[in-house]
């Protein structure tokens, strides 16, 4: 008999699904609010403005590792980037990851460029769209979906894969963040904007790339590995006996049977 194909586990992990929720939903109010206070906006916030002066024009080396880390999240590098990732979750054996790995860059990536035509918040120029950043969006999807992942192979609970989940989004939000406001690319509120763009929509990826799968593998549930397909217990096991059919077959093996151990024909003489 083959073995059972055995089923993958969802990226969203249960212990993760509701501060997930509240994550993305909290997330999406701080894109909307900061949208709504800088729309059509060109010039840098109070905020912004505090805080640029301590990042703006980074110099030697610091700016070589911005240039690095802002070269991962233009189309050259940031194809590679998914490319590696999605080759080392299959390789793990892992699909939905590698599927979540796309889809939640993807999803990143359109949702800040959509907003940024929306809110319409420029700097040195008005050509240069920059709420929210795109890069930040970018890289906080990949280091969610890889957090995910982690989360669900090494089974850790809701508390360890919340730290998780949040600590590996702040670190490649925060890089990628500091690399665009030092070099003059973005405010430090779009980068603020990017990393909630990514928070909003990675768990609504991650929830439809579950929801897909589960559906494909629907028609599997009851085939073997080996291509054969057996027949639910329940349906025999419930199955009423028909009394008529066994006292037939009492019958018949009665006529077929020989004398019982032990005992012959009488001998007549």
């Amino acid at each position: 008999m083959g073995s059972w194909r055995r089923a993958e586990a969802a990226v969203v992990p249960p212990a993760l699904r509701l501060q997930l929720g509240l994550t993305a939903v909290l997330a999406a109010l701080t894109v909307l609010a900061l949208g709504v206070l800088y729309a059509g906006d060109s010039e840098p916030g109070p905020v912004d403005a505090r805080i640029g002066t301590a990042a703006y024009d980074v110099g030697s080396p610091w700016r070589h590792v911005a240039l690095a880390l802002d070269f991962l999240g233009e189309p050259a590098g940031a194809t590679a980037l998914v490319v590696t990732l999605m080759a080392g979750c299959l390789l793990l054996r892992r699909p939905r990851a590698a599927a979540l790995v796309a889809a939640g860059a993807a999803a990143a990536v359109v949702a800040a460029t959509l907003l940024k035509s929306l809110v319409g918040r420029t700097i040195h120029g008005g050509g240069n769209l920059s709420y929210p950043s795109g890069h930040t969006a970018f890289a906080t999807a990949l280091a969610l979906a890889v957090a995910l992942t982690a989360t669900g192979r090494l089974g850790l609970g809701r508390t360890a894969g919340t730290a998780l989940m949040l600590g590996a989004a702040l670190t490649a939000g925060a890089a990628m963040g500091w690399a665009q406001v030092a070099l003059g690319a973005h405010y430090p509120t779009d980068a603020l904007g990017g990393w909630c763009t990514a928070l909003a929509v990675v768990p609504a990826a991650a929830w439809l790339v579950d929801r897909m799968a589960d559906r494909a593998a629907g028609p599997m549930a009851d085939r073997r590995t080996d291509g054969t397909t057996e027949r639910p217990a329940g349906r025999t096991a419930g199955r009423r006996a028909d009394p008529s059919t066994d006292r037939r077959a009492d019958r018949m093996a009665g006529r077929t049977a020989g004398p019982p151990s032990g005992t012959g024909r009488r001998e007549v003489r």
